[in-house]
C-alpha cells in the first residue's frame, strides 16, 4: 500500500495517490526491506520540481511501471529539502555513476542501503526494463551486484572524506589575483552571469565579487556584477509584475525561466541587491528589493512569522492541465485587448517580438535597455514612462489573479527561513524600511519558539504546528547568520548569546576534530552509508563556509581564540587548494577578512543605534559592527562606554587605535 497519506510534506503528498506502493524514509521501512532481502529504489525530488512531475505523470502514475516496482522492490520517496543529507549522499553516488545528477534523482541500492545504480529522469519503458534487468540479476548473480555496491560504497566514502592539503601562505589579496583572472575567463560579458546554459543566479558569487571589486577597486568586476544585476532584473527571470525570481534561466539571456519561486533564492537575492544599492544607489534594485519583499510577503509568508518554501513551477492551463509556466506567460492578442492604445510602447518596453517570444505564441516580458533609453527612442518623458509602466503592471497583475495560481509548498525549513530573515534585515540595512525589521524579528522569534527545542537543539521543519526532523548543519549556520545580522540592527545582546549557544552546540554535535570541519548531521541521528561534508558552495553557501564566516565574527564579538582557530583552520585547508573560484567564493569572502583592511568597530554611546544605521546604509564590506547605548559585558564592549560620552574604538587584526569621539572622524578612517 501507498504510505504517503500520513506525511506532511507537500512533494511526498503529491504521490501519495500513486499506484506505486511508496513509503516514507524512517527506520522501519528501512528494517522492512533488511527483513526481506529487497532492492530498494530512493526517488528523490521537491514539490516545485517539474520534471519530477513529468516522470510520476508518465510511470509512476502508470499500472505497469507500479507492478513492477511494487512486485520486487521496496519504494522510498523522499524530499530532498526535508532530507538534504540522503540527498547529498546518493547524489554523489549518481555523479560517480553517471558525471551528472539532477533531479528527480532515482537510485536503485541493496537492502543496506548501498547505491548499485542511478541516474535522474527516465522514460517509463527505459524505467521498466532497467529495473527488470536489475532484479533479473539480483536474483540469479547477486555476488556481482554486491561486489560492484561495494567498489561504489569505497568511491562514495572516498570523495566524502576531507583530504588535509594545508599549505602555508599568507592572507594577502595579491594572493587572490590568479583565481579571479581565471574566473573572469569564465564571464559572461554581454548579459552578466557565468557564459553558459542553463545559468543560476549564484548570488553568493556576485557578493563576493562584488565586495572584491570595491575593495580592489576593480571596475571591471564592479561593471560585470551591475551589468548581471541589471539583466537579472530586466525580467523574464525577475517577474515584474509581482516580484520574485524563478529558480534559474534556461537561456544565455536570462529571459526563460524554469518557472518555480525559491524561498532561498529570493532571501539571498534581497541580500545581494541590498548591497549592491548601497554601493550604486540604483533605482533599479531598490524596486527589485521591494517588489520581492512584497511578494514573499504576500505569497510565502504564514500567520506565525514563517516562511514558505516555494511556488511550484508548474500551473493550470485554459485546457485544466498542468503546464510549466501557464501562469507567468502572455499571448500577444491577449496583451494587446489589455493594453489597448499602449500595446506599441509596452512592446517596445517589454520585447513582445522575436526576441521576448518563448514558444507556442507565448511571450515571457524582458526588457533589454533603459527606461531613459526607452523614454528618449520614444520621446516621452522618464517620470510618464515609469507612470505607465506601474499602471501596465497592476493591470496585468489584475489580469493574471484570475488565472490557476502555481501550487505552494508550505512547509516551512528552518535554515531557509533564516536566509530570508537575513534578507529582510540587509533590505532594512539598505531602505530603512521599518517592516523589514519588524518581520525579520518576527521571523526570528517564530524559530525560537517553534524550531529551537529546550533539548539545546534545532528542527529542520515545520508545518501544521509540527516538527519532525533533527537539524541539519546548515539549519544551525543560518540561523546563527542571522542572529548576528539582527545584532548589527538592533545591538540587541540576546541575539548575539543566541548565536554563540547554538554554536556551542555545534561544536558538541557536528564538529569532527580529526578532519577539522562540522559534519553536516548530527552525532545524535542515525548514520548514512557515508559521512557528508558540505564545503562547496552553491546556490546555496555550504554550510561549513558559513559556519567558518560566523566563527570569525563571534570570535571578535566574544574574544573567543577557539572560535578564530578554528575557522583559520578550516580556510586554511580551502582556500590554498582552490581550482574553481565560483564554487567556493564563501570562503573566499572570509579569506578578505583576513586581510589588512578588514576592521572592527565598537559604538559606545547613548546614540548608538543612530550611528549604526548610518553605518549600515553605507557600504563597508570589511567592517564588522557592534555597538552598546549602555554599559556591556560583551567581551568585545567591555569597559569602553562612558555615560555622556561618544567613543568610536576602531580596530584591526584586535588591536585597537585611539577611540575617535567624533562621527565624522570615524568616517574619515573607515573609507
Amino acid at each position: 500500500m501507498n504510505q504517503l497519506s500520513q506525511e506532511s510534506s507537500p512533494y511526498l503528498l503529491q504521490h501519495a495517490n500513486n499506484p506505486v506502493h511508496w513509503n516514507a524514509w524512517n527506520a522501519t521501512t528501512l528494517a522492512e526491506a533488511k527483513k526481506n532481502n529487497q532492492l530498494i529504489i530512493i526517488s528523490i525530488g521537491y514539490s516545485a520540481c517539474h520534471w519530477c512531475h513529468v516522470m510520476e505523470h508518465e510511470s509512476f502514475e502508470d499500472a505497469e511501471v507500479a507492478q513492477t516496482m511494487n512486485s520486487y522492490f521496496t519504494n522510498i520517496k523522499v524530499d530532498r529539502e526535508e532530507h538534504p543529507n540522503i540527498d547529498a549522499v546518493y547524489m554523489k553516488a549518481v555523479q560517480i555513476m553517471t558525471g551528472r545528477g539532477g533531479w528527480p534523482l532515482n537510485v536503485v541500492t541493496l537492502p543496506d542501503g548501498r547505491p548499485i545504480w542511478g541516474g535522474t529522469y527516465f522514460r517509463k519503458e527505459e524505467w521498466i526494463n532497467t529495473l527488470q534487468q536489475l532484479q533479473h540479476l539480483y536474483s540469479n548473480s547477486p555476488e556481482k551486484i554486491i561486489d560492484y555496491a561495494e567498489k561504489l560504497h569505497e568511491g562514495i566514502r572516498t570523495i566524502s572524506t576531507i583530504e588535509s592539503k594545508k599549505n602555508e601562505f599568507e592572507f594577502n589579496q595579491d594572493a587572490l589575483k590568479p583565481l579571479i583572472e581565471k574566473w573572469k575567463k569564465s564571464l559572461d560579458l554581454d548579459f552578466g552571469g557565468m557564459a553558459r546554459a542553463p545559468k543560476f543566479m549564484m548570488p553568493n558569487n556576485y557578493q563576493f565579487l562584488l565586495r572584491y571589486g570595491f575593495q580592489n577597486k576593480d571596475a571591471e568586476l564592479l561593471d560585470f556584477v551591475n551589468l548581471t544585476l541589471t539583466k537579472m532584473a530586466y525580467g523574464g527571470l525577475f517577474d515584474t509584475i509581482d516580484g520574485g525570481f524563478s529558480r534559474y534561466s534556461v537561456d544565455l539571456r536570462w529571459h526563460v525561466p524554469h518557472f518555480e519561486k525559491m524561498l532561498y533564492d529570493n532571501g539571498q537575492l534581497v541580500s545581494l541587491y541590498a548591497n549592491a544599492y548601497k554601493l550604486s544607489k540604483n533605482p533599479l534594485y531598490k524596486e527589485v528589493i521591494e517588489k520581492t519583499l512584497r511578494f514573499v510577503s504576500k505569497e510565502l509568508s504564514n500567520s506565525e512569522g514563517g516562511f514558505y518554501c516555494a511556488l511550484d513551477a508548474d500551473s493550470l492551463n485554459e485546457q485544466q492541465h498542468l503546464e510549466e509556466g501557464a501562469f507567468y506567460v502572455w499571448k500577444k492578442t491577449d496583451l494587446e485587448k489589455l493594453l489597448k492604445d499602449d500595446f506599441e510602447l509596452f512592446s517596445d518596453v517589454f520585447n513582445i517580438n522575436n526576441f521576448g517570444l518563448w514558444e507556442e505564441d507565448n511571450y515571457v516580458l524582458i526588457q533589454t535597455k533603459s527606461l531613459d533609453e526607452i523614454a528618449v527612442q520614444n520621446r516621452i518623458s522618464l517620470v510618464e514612462l515609469e507612470s505607465k509602466k506601474k499602471s501596465w503592471e497592476q493591470l496585468l497583475y489584475n489580469e493574471r489573479e484570475k488565472r490557476a495560481k502555481p501550487r505552494l509548498d508550505d512547509k516551512c525549513l528552518t535554515s531557509w527561513n533564516a536566509i530570508m530573515l537575513k534578507g529582510f534585515v540587509d533590505a532594512y540595512k539598505a531602505l530603512k524600511n521599518d517592516y523589514y525589521l519588524r518581520t525579520a524579528i518576527n521571523n526570528a522569534n517564530f524559530i525560537i519558539k517553534n524550531l529551537w527545542i529546550p533539548e539545546g537543539n534545532l528542527l529542520h521543519n515545520y508545518k501544521n504546528g509540527k516538527s519532525t526532523i533533527n537539524g541539519y548543519l546548515e539549519d544551525y549556520c543560518f540561523v546563527i547568520e542571522s542572529f548576528i545580522a539582527l545584532y548589527e540592527v538592533t545591538f540587541d545582546e540576546n541575539w548575539l548569546q543566541n548565536a554563540k549557544q547554538l554554536t556551542d552546540y555545534c561544536f558538541e554535535h557536528f564538529y569532527d576534530k580529526k578532519d577539522q570541519f562540522f559534519s553536516f548531521t548530527s552525532n545524535i541521528d542515525d548514520a548514512l552509508i557515508a559521512k557528508h561534508f558540505e564545503t562547496e558552495d552553491n546556490v546555496i553557501p555550504a554550510s561549513n563556509s558559513v559556519m567558518a564566516n560566523n566563527l570569525f565574527q563571534l570570535s571578535i564579538y566574544f574574544n573567543s581564540s577557539y572560535y578564530e582557530k578554528v575557522a583559520r583552520e578550516m580556510v586554511e585547508s580551502i582556500v590554498p587548494n582552490i581550482d574553481y573560484p565560483s564554487a567556493y567564493s564563501n570562503w573566499l569572502s572570509l579569506f578578505l577578512n583576513y586581510s589588512e583592511q578588514n576592521k572592527e568597530l565598537a559604538i559606545c554611546s547613548k546614540s548608538a543605534l543612530d550611528y549604526g544605521s548610518k553605518l549600515n546604509e553605507q557600504y563597508f564590506p570589511y567592517l564588522i559592527i557592534a555597538g552598546c547605548k549602555k554599559k556591556s559585558n560583551l567581551p568585545f564592549l567591555k569597559d569602553r562606554f562612558f555615560e555622556e560620552k561618544d567613543f568610536f574604538y576602531l580596530c584591526q587584526n584586535k588591536t585597537c587605535s585611539l577611540p575617535q569621539e567624533t562621527f565624522e572622524d570615524l568616517c574619515g578612517e573607515l573609507i
